[in-house]
């Protein structure tokens, strides 16, 4: 007779998969969020070597590079965003304004958007 064994590594894709789920809807409430309050949302996990930033928002000739968060608390999703993750997000935001013909005249900032259950998603602004 033939016993299945729980494998770990199985377990670890699904929470990895449902993370990922998780992430995607949090991603689509926050634009829709920042759509609601006036942002055009012109990137959506723009990606290079250096980092990456889950939505690129433009109002006017400000960009808000914007790191969204799915926690329990807004406290513990801006406790999520690490200084080494801060670093990428921002080195991704440069690559991103450099291939932007009016970069010159544009100012950037860094907010974070954390999604709780329940509640409508808050947008801290200039986190960093």
């Amino acid at each position: 007779m033939m016993i299945d064994r729980p494998n770990p590594e199985n377990n670890h894709k699904m929470a990895r998969i449902s993370a990922e789920k998780r992430g995607r809807r949090a991603e689509f409430a926050a634009a829709w969020m920042l759509r609601f309050k006036g942002y055009r949302i012109v990137e959506r996990r723009f990606r290079t070597k250096q980092g990456e930033v889950d939505l690129i928002a433009r109002k006017g000739d400000l960009v808000a590079m914007v790191e969204v968060k799915a926690r329990p608390d807004v406290a513990q999703a801006i406790d999520a965003v690490s200084y080494q993750a801060q670093r990428r997000i921002e080195n991704a935001g440069d690559g991103w304004m450099q291939r932007q013909r009016d970069h010159a005249r544009l100012s950037v900032r860094y907010d974070i958007v954390a999604v709780v259950p329940g509640k409508w998603p808050c947008h801290i602004k200039g986190a960093w």
